[in-house]
């Protein structure tokens, strides 16, 4: 509650509603206050609900408060006698009632605000039956439906448009900065432009530069089409594979095959399927359903303790022990017959154990045998990613081998030849170094003759004008790219900018379409709402003049009547009883009236004579103490004269 009461003053204290509140204050707040807040809530979502809660009768506020909370589809907690409970506290303000309501609306309220919108046009308003019988009514009733079913076609445009992120501001915003880059990027253009035109032949290097991208764009394009294709004649080469694969499985079951072998092939494979099917997979899902039966027995049951353990062991060796014991004695006493059966027995559960276990060796071999080929196949596969080939056998293999010995021959010699380069390599590298220890020298030798000749810096001056033209040429192709790409740009925003308004303009043109439509729906919806209230005003008229009207026809029908009893039913008739009860009952206080005044002058003299009687009594009570206190001093003195004398 303490989290849901701080959200409730944190939304309070945040627009719209600016109220200022802390926890104390707003834990302080009377129910007529609590009321109001949330009429003010309410008034946000609905503006039709902002009055002041004053103004109305308590039963009206929580109608209307408990219509809008059904329209909003607001589900109060509890049962039907806790929804009573609730209507009670939402009349009487009070603060488990209120509290959950107001964070409830805090938590959704634009979503609240846009389902009170459309249930102002949506609620449908219920006609009577009978009043659908005239045409007039039966028209204007279909119209308010065609007009709903518009409003609704409407209003889901209106959201897909929102939703589509088409918003007009946001379009105008991005055209509007797309200007200003435009302008900045033409103003650099510009100045490029006047710094390039002191470069000599800028504009066939403008158009060499042009060139260039242009081809680089073709050869990414080329590059991504030779990707594509190479992807696709690799899932080409699979397929291939696998073709080729089961060609020549069937190859090699069809080589040296006879139709006789063919159909005994056939024969071998039903009886195996057959035995399957009819022997041992049913035996083993009998099993299997016998396990599951045993398993949820087991589960059924209540836990079991480890002496509950030991106790079923026990058991289970005893009766163990019996069949044991039982076995023995039937073997003790078996005859020659039984025996001849028992030998036939034994032989038929040995063919038939080793039946089953030929069955499963050549299961598990028809599995491993089909892993094995999937496991090929992704060798296979992985091969091909590696850009190798498939495996190959027999001359295939041969031929491989001689290619591979060639390849090897002719490795060793490259070999040979990159020994003779890296020899060479390091001559040359040798030679660098005595290169560059002679350009030093022939360096220092000419600085010595500068120095001498008085034109010292002369070499490197000369140097670095070089790199600095070189520098310069550099960032003179530079530019030019720079140039080019910019002027692109600006092309490409140009045709962004001229797409978005081309895109920009039927939806405006639509924009314009809908908001004319919107209006004539609105002003219908405003005529239909006069309307409607001046229906269920007629109809309230109508109802209460057939109330009266009926009272009355019954009052009259009582009143002629010659029974009796069907008159005292009569109103008239009550209302002349109870009138005369009165009467009687007012006469009968009147003389208790006259009489209680009568007596009152006496009755308060004797209420005077036994207040002071009263009194009197009083007085003598207190003298009898008073004198029974002086006459036991009294005896005491007396007694203490006589205790003197005596010593």
């Amino acid at each position: 509650m303490s989290d849901q009461i701080q959200f409730i003053v944190e939304k309070l204290n945040q627009e719209p509603f600016r109220k200022n509140y802390n926890l104390i204050t707003f834990d302080s707040l009377e129910s007529v206050q609590l009321l109001q807040l949330l009429n003010d809530v309410l008034g946000e979502i609905d503006p039709k609900h902002a009055v002041d809660i004053r103004e109305e009768l308590p039963e009206q506020t929580a109608k209307r408060m408990l219509s809008l909370l059904g329209i909003l589809k607001y589900k109060p907690p509890g049962s039907i006698s806790d929804l009573s409970a609730f209507r009670q506290g939402l009349v009487t303000g009070s603060k488990p009632v209120i509290y959950p309501v107001l964070h409830w609306l805090l938590q959704r309220t634009n979503e609240l605000k846009k389902r009170a919108y459309l249930a102002r046009f949506l609620v449908k308003l219920e006609v009577p039956a009978e009043f659908l019988q005239d045409d007039t009514v039966a028209d204007i009733n279909k119209q308010y439906e065609e007009l709903m079913e518009a409003f609704k076609n409407l209003h889901k445009e209106c959201e897909q448009l929102k939703t589509s992120g088409l918003s007009t501001a946001e379009i105008r915003r991005d055209i509007s900065a797309m200007e200003e880059e435009k302008d900045q990027l033409v103003k650099r253009v510009e100045r490029l432009k006047k710094r390039v035109e002191t470069v000599q032949n800028h504009q066939r290097m403008l158009e060499i530069a042009r060139q260039l991208r242009l081809e680089k764009e073709r050869e990414e394009s080329l590059a991504q089409q030779k990707q594509e294709q190479k992807n696709q004649l690799f899932h080409a080469e699979q397929r291939l594979q696998r073709a080729q694969l089961q060609l020549k499985e069937m190859h090699h079951a069809v080589v040296d095959s006879k139709p006789e072998s063919l159909m005994k092939k056939l024969e071998e494979e039903i009886n195996f399927n057959s035995y399957l099917v009819t022997e041992k997979l049913p035996r083993e899902l009998e099993s299997k359903k016998n396990s599951a039966y045993f398993l949820q027995k087991v589960v059924a049951e209540p836990a079991m303790s480890q002496s509950d353990l030991n106790v079923l062991e026990i058991k289970i060796n005893e009766v163990n022990a019996q069949m044991n014991q039982l076995i023995e004695k039937r073997m003790m006493k078996y005859e020659p017959i039984d025996s001849k059966f028992s030998m036939y027995r034994q032989q038929a559960s040995i063919i038939s154990r080793k039946k089953e276990a030929k069955a499963e060796e050549l299961q598990a071999a028809k599995e491993e045998m089909s892993s094995t080929e999937r496991q090929m196949l992704q060798k296979t596969s992985q091969a091909h990613e590696l850009e190798g080939s498939e495996v190959l056998k027999g001359d295939e293999f041969k031929h491989y081998v001689n290619k591979l010995r060639s390849k090897n021959t002719f490795y060793k010699k490259k070999r040979l030849e990159i020994a003779e380069i890296t020899a060479e390599y390091g001559i040359l590298q040798r030679t660098e170094e005595l290169l560059k220890q002679r350009h030093e020298a022939i360096q220092q030798q000419l600085q010595s003759i500068e120095d001498k000749k008085g034109i010292s810096g002369y070499s490197y001056t000369q140097e670095e004008l070089e790199r600095v033209s070189a520098v310069k040429s550099e960032m003179d192709e530079m530019k030019g790219r720079t140039l080019d790409n910019m002027s692109e740009m600006v092309k490409k925003l140009n045709t962004m900018v001229a797409e978005k308004k081309a895109s920009l303009a039927p939806v405006i043109k639509e924009l314009r379409q809908l908001r004319q439509k919107c209006q004539e729906v609105k002003g219908l919806f405003e005529e239909c709402a006069q309307e409607e209230s001046n229906y269920h005003y007629i109809n309230c008229m109508k109802r209460n003049l057939e109330i009266q009207l009926q009272r009355a026809k019954e009052e009259m029908k009582a009143y002629v009547s010659p029974d009796p009893q069907e008159r005292r039913k009569a109103i008239r008739e009550q209302y002349t009883r109870i009138i005369l009860e009165q009467e009687n009952l007012g006469k009968k206080l009147r003389e208790k009236q006259k009489a209680v005044r009568e007596s009152h002058g006496p009755n308060m003299k004797q209420i005077k004579m036994w207040q002071d009687f009263e009194q009197l009594m009083e007085c003598k009570r207190e003298c009898f103490l008073k004198q029974q206190n002086q006459t036991a001093i009294g005896q005491v003195i007396q007694e203490g004269g006589k205790d003197r004398l005596v010593l």
